[in-house]
């Protein structure tokens, strides 16, 4: 039977971007388009783990002992073998555990984008990496290029469950800290947080040279507001409820909304960064495939 994190692979949606590249449109550490081959010789290159041998590879760069031990072939690969190190960072706090009725909770439909994007990444041997985060960065896996290490992204995406309160912002900041060479990073979130902390922190990671896809992933209800009765709303991250009839407040919501969007989508502008909507009822093969086909045409 199959392990459940499998469920994120969708074949409908990797069919439809399995022939598109994740490659970072700016020039980044160690990327150089089409080349895998490490510039670097000697001894001080930094050995990262092996990964099987594919049509193509350099055969001098067969590890004989592991041959002479499995009788199958491997690569010895080199942290500056990379070419691409990409960070997919999904939010894991209470409020992406929303959904109206019929539609999946924003997490999952993020996990699904993640596992996504790091299916392509693995498949043109790059280095995936996964970071979860709430209130603080709650798991932090390094890249890396191997099957296994892609099934353990995987089986780590699959246990991400929202709880708590988000602290963008801060968490950001870490992030954009830690990484300590220049790489792409996908973050998943709903953006529901303090605006200039929140900007502060995309904007330090920009500045770091990294080049950051931030998708805002959204409900349906979240987007359009269709409420008509009397409706009582409920934090999930703060403990309020208000009791409104929410045709008074759907102008001003959807203003706010509008304007919130606008001045992150600058932001990102003016950081180079990428901003994209992600509607949870729109399909996620469509949505994704034709972003990353105007990522390509762009680069």
């Amino acid at each position: 039977m199959a392990e459940d994190y499998s469920k994120y692979l969708d074949p409908q949606t990797l069919n439809k971007v399995g022939g598109l590249e994740v490659k970072a449109r700016l020039i980044v550490e160690g990327f150089m388009s089409g080349l895998h081959a490490s510039p670097y010789k000697g001894s001080s290159v930094e050995f990262a783990e092996h990964r099987e041998y594919v049509p193509g590879d350099d055969i001098r760069k067969i590890d004989w002992k592991v041959f002479g031990k499995s009788d199958r072939y491997y690569i010895k690969q080199y942290e500056e073998e990379t070419n691409l190190k990409a960070y997919l960072a999904v939010d894991c706090s209470n409020s992406m555990s929303f959904a109206s009725p019929g539609r999946i909770p924003k997490i999952e439909y993020a996990k699904y984008v993640a596992a996504a994007i790091l299916y392509l990444v693995q498949k043109q041997r790059d280095g995936g990496a996964l970071i979860g985060f709430g209130k603080g960065v709650r798991t932090f896996l390094p890249p890396g290029t191997s099957g296994s290490h892609f099934r353990n992204l995987l089986k780590s995406l699959s246990d991400f469950t929202p709880s708590g309160e988000g602290e963008l912002g801060p968490i950001f900041q870490e992030i954009a800290d830690r990484l300590r060479q220049r790489s792409l990073v996908v973050i998943l979130s709903d953006l529901f947080d303090v605006e200039e902390p929140m900007l502060r922190g995309l904007q330090r990671m920009a500045s770091r040279g990294h080049d950051v896809i931030v998708f805002q992933v959204l409900d349906e209800a979240e987007i359009d507001f269709p409420y008509e009765r009397m409706t009582r709303f409920e934090g999930l991250e703060v403990e309020d409820r208000v009791l409104a009839d929410p045709r008074s407040l759907r102008e001003a919501y959807l203003a706010e909304l509008t304007a919130f969007q606008t001045r992150v989508r600058s932001a990102c502008l003016g950081g180079r960064m990428d901003f994209v909507v992600l509607n949870t009822a729109k399909p996620l093969d469509v949505a994704l495939s034709t972003y990353l086909a105007q990522r390509a045409q762009t680069r």
